[in-house]
């Protein structure tokens, strides 16, 4: 019986290594490195639940508990201030030809009001500006954008999708990263009065001709 008990010891130890960290802030921390080195890496639609909680030791419903999945543990982890199931019934709501305004504007004035630190922090988080657009896009696109583009029964959804978030990740490059002026000093109002028009027609316009 002793023998039994021993050898049972010895097969849970990993398991038990593992589940140190179930409950409390110490999880939470772990999955959130860990998320950040896994998105950094693999980018946001290359990461996956499973390896995340896997670098973190810790079981993959740890992920869901804290954070309800991969979305929100990706802009917990890179401290954005967007949580895009929160932001879509917003832009649906209104005229479809003025989605464009709204979506930039939303962006824009969601960046604005954070001082675009986060955008900043997001970027110098991995080791070039090219992987972290590159991120940020894919989450924009997968999260918000393919999603907005599917409740409005729009066409070739992963293209308008891919040029939408181009176009957005673009402008936070040059506003809050490079700091190119004068657009980095410009008002929400002119910047989207400008650019939403590209952004409307990438939206819901003819894509063959223009």
């Amino acid at each position: 019986m002793s023998s039994v008990r021993h050898e049972d010891h010895r097969s849970t130890g990993g398991n038990r290594r593992r589940g140190r960290r179930a409950g409390g802030d110490e999880t939470r921390r772990a999955l959130l490195t860990a998320a950040r080195t896994a998105f950094a890496e693999n980018g946001y639609d290359g990461a996956t639940v499973r390896d995340i909680a896997r670098r973190a030791g810790v079981d993959p419903a740890m992920v869901r508990h804290w954070f309800g999945g991969k979305e929100r543990l990706f802009t917990a982890a890179v401290s954005l201030p967007l949580e895009p199931a929160r932001l879509l019934p917003d832009l649906l709501d209104g005229p479809r030809e003025r989605l464009g305004e709204r979506v930039l504007g939303t962006f824009l004035r969601t960046w604005d009001e954070a001082g675009g630190g986060e955008f900043t922090a997001l970027v110098r988080s991995v080791s070039d500006r090219e992987e972290a657009g590159r991120m940020l896009r894919e989450f924009l696109t997968s999260t918000l954008l393919e999603p907005l583009l599917r409740e409005l029964r729009a066409d070739r959804t992963g293209l308008r999708a891919a040029l939408c978030a181009s176009q957005l990740v673009g402008l936070g490059m040059i506003r809050y990263v490079i700091r190119l002026s004068p657009l980095d000093e410009a008002d929400v109002e002119t910047v989207t009065r400008t650019m939403a028009p590209t952004v409307q027609h990438y939206l819901t316009g003819d894509l063959e001709n223009r």
